[in-house]
């Protein structure tokens, strides 16, 4: 069995509320970050890193309030919103809003915005298109600030989804007149405005290195507040030493990714402190169950069994990670369903499942990244270690390639972000029918799942979708393709002059720095 003093050495292998608005508008501002992007598209991406990077460029027409977890939509591009009929809705857009080319924003930008997404031919959104937004029929123009929007079905999630990141609006003309021929989309334009975005939010994108380097320009045109910076400069500082000595040496002014085990060393400094929160994010471990070695669900059921999540949450977040008993989290609101009890530790009913299992000694290969994930080989190092305390041969795979789509996968880390709040924005968008997890095929899922989902997804009334949520667990529970490991507890450092803290109604690791989200004194 593992114990706790065998993952807090395991551990030991790793280096030892919202602000007023800023009362005088500040020079620049300076972060360290882990990682950076490829590319920023918001309609395209869905990853950890970018997701860190649009708020700051781009609007949606349903704006958020970001300082509770709870669903508080305002007023963003657009002003108002109705509905028509029960399959369509009616937006008025603000007048006067300009991109950061200098465009305005019309009518016609909307449809695009959206029409991209809707109906996409590009492939990377053709994947999101399937994963979240396939109930969308058309956006349509009524004049130059009035567009409606229509759902094949009923949708009881409208104000949510219009808020995600993939319906953020871009300028129509620009997008078009970036290749080839300027009245039509073509593919190339839309990899080409992944390399120079533009949006109409409080900063524009004044330089962007992939992977690299972000530099944000204060947007004087914006429609809302100004923006608090003149400029601020993100910057990829991978190695976590590294990143922690560039903000003792004011080289930043804030750094992300900063693991449990070095807030002291941080907070040591009078100079600095620390903010965090438990992320809207699950750290899950997936397996391809529908390879050989990993068909059996008695395995997968005793593998679950075997890990003890609250010593890893304890021994690698000191006891600040929730460890949930389902694939349920607060922001989930009405949806938020504790007394599920999916996932459980059990040793001795994971050595007699595996007894049942078939299981031959076989070797199970755990992949898994070096630093994508916080604490993420670490945690995979003492999951090796629960199972061996089963009898189960592992071999660690350390490499920073995605695997989720390779046959030869046997299990890996990954996550599930709450990409919005409501359980279809982190468990569905990864695990519904024709979702991402089948579409790279390591799930699959039959008529009765399909089922339970559709009514899940689309009933209008809370108690019905309770039901088939609960149902659909079940199935998660004996059939098990994944399991939840912890909500992380993610930190970052800071100068103490910095008033900042990452605010409960956005999605992960949003790096918000709008007027009303951070003040810097002196």
């Amino acid at each position: 069995m593992m114990t706790r003093s065998l993952v807090l050495a395991l551990a030991a292998t790793s280096l030892a509320s919202l602000a007023p608005l800023t009362p005088a508008l500040a020079a620049e501002l300076k972060v360290g970050a882990s990682n950076m992007p490829p590319y920023l598209d918001p309609g395209r991406d869905h990853s950890n890193v970018g997701s860190q990077f649009y708020y700051n460029s781009f609007d949606t027409l349903i704006e958020k309030d970001h300082s509770t977890a709870e669903a508080k939509f305002l007023p963003g591009l657009a002003t108002q919103w109705n509905r028509i009929d029960d399959l369509t809705m009616e937006f008025k857009l603000r007048p006067g809003v300009v991109f950061h080319n200098g465009e305005p924003l019309t009518a016609d930008d909307v449809v695009f915005s959206f029409n991209r997404m809707f109906q996409a031919s590009f492939p990377p959104y053709a994947v999101r298109s399937k994963d979240r937004l396939n109930n969308f029929d058309v956006a349509e123009k009524v004049d130059d600030l009035t567009v409606r929007v229509r759902t094949k079905k009923p949708e009881p999630l409208w104000e949510t989804l219009i808020n995600m990141q993939q319906l953020m609006i871009v300028p129509e003309d620009y997008v078009k007149g970036l290749t080839g021929d300027p009245k039509v989309a073509e593919n190339s334009d839309f990899e080409a405005f992944a390399l120079a975005p533009v949006g109409s939010g409080p900063y524009r994108i004044a330089e962007f290195i992939p992977g690299e380097r972000i530099v944000w320009q204060r947007h004087d045109a914006f429609w809302g507040d100004k923006a608090p910076f003149e400029r601020v400069t993100v910057r990829s500082i991978p190695e976590m030493a590294t990143r922690i000595t560039a903000l003792k040496n004011g080289e930043v002014d804030i750094i992300t990714n900063l693991p449990p085990d070095q807030l002291a060393t941080v907070e040591a400094d009078p100079n600095l402190k620390t903010a965090g929160m438990v992320t809207p994010l699950f750290h899950v471990l997936i397996y391809n169950t529908l390879n050989e070695k990993m068909a059996s669900p008695k395995l997968r059921q005793a593998l679950n069994h075997a890990i003890d999540r609250q010593t890893l949450s304890e021994a690698l977040w000191q006891g600040k990670a929730v460890v949930p008993a389902s694939h349920t989290m607060e922001p989930f609101g009405a949806l938020y369903m504790p007394e599920l009890k999916t996932f459980e530790y059990d040793i001795e009913k994971a050595k007699e499942l595996l007894a049942e299992s078939g299981y031959k000694g076989e070797e199970i290969r755990i992949d898994t990244s070096a630093t994508y994930y916080t604490n993420g080989l670490l945690a995979m190092q003492a999951v090796a270690e629960m199972w061996g305390a089963i009898g189960v041969k592992t071999r660690i795979n350390v490499d920073d390639k995605w695997t989720g789509n390779d046959p030869t996968m046997n299990a890996r880390n990954w996550s599930n972000p709450m990409y919005f709040p409501d359980p279809f924005g982190s468990f569905g968008v990864m695990w519904a029918p024709g979702g991402p997890s089948e579409g790279e095929g390591r799930f699959k899922t039959d008529a009765d799942y399909a089922e339970k989902w559709d009514r899940f997804r689309f009933s209008t009334d809370v108690a019905a979708r309770r039901q088939a949520y609960g149902e659909l667990m079940e199935r998660i529970k004996n059939d098990p393709p994944f399991l939840v490991l912890y909500q992380p507890y993610e930190s970052w450092g800071m100068r103490k002059t910095v008033d900042w803290a990452p605010a409960p109604g956005h999605i992960p690791y949003v790096l918000d720095f709008r007027a009303g989200s951070i003040r810097v004194d002196g």
